[in-house]
């Protein structure tokens, strides 16, 4: 009796498989990476299905029209790649190359207690960072209040070098310059 498959307890959701591309296999894939294609550069893929886990390899893929498409390893007819159909993708995190210096992974940011300035500059607590997303011009942190923050405000705060002062992921803590009446 075979031990079933189970997956890192470290992984992250990257993509999801879509409906067959012709009759040998292909998928069409929907990747959350960004940029996109870096999907393909995380190996192995773990693949999620009603609660069963499956690790695969990716044999091949490429750009076809606006999307992609991923011919896997083991999988050679439209039918063995319709039974994938709507199957979440997932990697260990141990996969991912360790950020720059200055660089963070968002997801390593989520949770952190996020430091501003009183009026008479002194550091106090405003929240904590909820979620992390882009504008165009910058990216955001959404700050949530949490228990000890100085008021119950919601704030959003440019991720913009000059008010990013300090981040310490071992105290689990940003500094920022921003102030409670911002």
């Amino acid at each position: 009796m075979s031990t079933p498959l189970q997956p890192p307890e470290a992984r992250l959701h990257v993509g999801h498989l879509k409906l067959p591309y012709g009759l040998q296999g292909w998928l069409w894939v929907h990747s959350l990476t960004d940029p996109i294609t870096n999907l393909f550069d995380y190996q192995p893929w773990w693949i999620c299905q009603r609660d069963l886990w499956q690790p695969v390899q990716v044999k091949r893929w490429k750009t076809q029209g606006k999307g992609y498409i991923v011919r896997l390893q083991e999988i050679e007819t439209v039918e063995q790649a319709e039974a994938l159909r709507g199957a979440t993708i997932w990697i260990g995190q141990e996969t991912l190359p360790p950020p720059a210096a200055d660089e963070y992974y968002w997801r390593d940011l989520v949770g952190l207690a996020v430091y501003g300035k009183d009026e008479q500059g002194q550091a106090v607590l405003l929240g904590e960072i909820a979620e992390l997303f882009e504008t165009g011009a910058n990216d955001v942190m959404a700050v949530k209040p949490c228990s000890g923050s100085v008021d119950q405000a919601e704030r959003w705060i440019p991720w913009h070098a000059p008010l990013i002062e300090n981040v310490d992921l071992e105290q689990q803590r940003i500094d920022v310059d921003w102030g409670v009446d911002y």
